[in-house]
């Protein structure tokens, strides 16, 4: 079997079920991650404030950007811990690197949307 014949449906039907696993990841997120639904909030904030304070579309693209990335980076560590929470029970250091790693990379997100909003507003 090829790895296409693995996919399983191809054109308009493969872009609906997308839309639909990518709702259902989103409704996850919210249900189950206190720390995504407090960045959702911090959005809910901080996306109006980019469009007025921002002077130019790069800059408004830059403070959004910012501020959705964070959103990313969530979703991602919030994956990467439910497959570690399923393949690894129990204690690993295994584990805990790779929880830790997800972890600093919505640090690091944070940071960066921090710099990207001094830069912008005060620099």
């Amino acid at each position: 079997m090829s790895a296409a014949e693995l996919k399983g449906k191809k054109g308009l039907r493969r872009l609906i079920n997308a839309l639909g696993y990518s709702r259902d990841g989103i409704a996850a997120a919210w249900r189950n991650e206190a720390a995504f639904r407090q960045e959702i909030l911090l959005a809910a904030i901080a996306l109006p404030l980019a469009i007025y304070l921002g002077k130019t579309g790069v800059e408004r693209a830059l403070l959004i950007g910012s501020i959705v990335l964070i959103l990313i980076v969530e979703i991602l560590n919030s994956a990467v811990e439910a497959v570690v929470d399923k393949a690894s029970p129990e204690k690993s250091e295994l584990a805990k690197r790779a929880k830790d790693m997800g972890s600093a990379a919505v640090l690091l997100s944070l940071l960066n949307a921090a710099a990207i909003w001094v830069c912008l507003l005060w620099g």
